[in-house]
């Protein structure tokens, strides 16, 4: 039997269902793979993240819609450009319509 995904895997695989145009929360990520009380986990994961390109790590915000993990992006507005080029819309670190493009990925684990 083959071994179990690690936490940080369980996460990649959740946000790279994030649907394009979407976004969706650490707390919901931790949800979907049976820790829901690890959104501070899946926030060290998505750090980490950048090192698998595979990952779209622009789609994760916190529970308020905020880009709370821009400053992990290569550029200072990077994230906000990702968000923006599928059309969503960002101010002040914001998404605007939030509740309209937040995805809840399904429990997984």
């Amino acid at each position: 039997m083959a071994n179990p995904p690690n936490f940080f895997e369980q996460v990649y695989e959740v946000v790279r269902e994030i649907p394009y145009g979407k976004v969706t929360t650490y707390g919901a990520i931790a949800k979907a793979i049976g820790a829901p009380r690890s959104a501070r986990m899946v926030g060290y994961a998505m750090n980490a993240s950048h090192l698998d390109d595979s990952v779209p790590a622009h789609r994760v915000v916190n529970r308020l819609g905020m880009l709370s993990g821009k400053h992990h992006f290569e550029e200072t507005n990077l994230m906000q450009q990702l968000l923006e080029s599928e059309g969503i819309t960002v101010v002040n670190n914001q998404i605007q319509n939030f509740k309209d493009i937040l995805w809840i990925p399904p429990v997984k684990f």
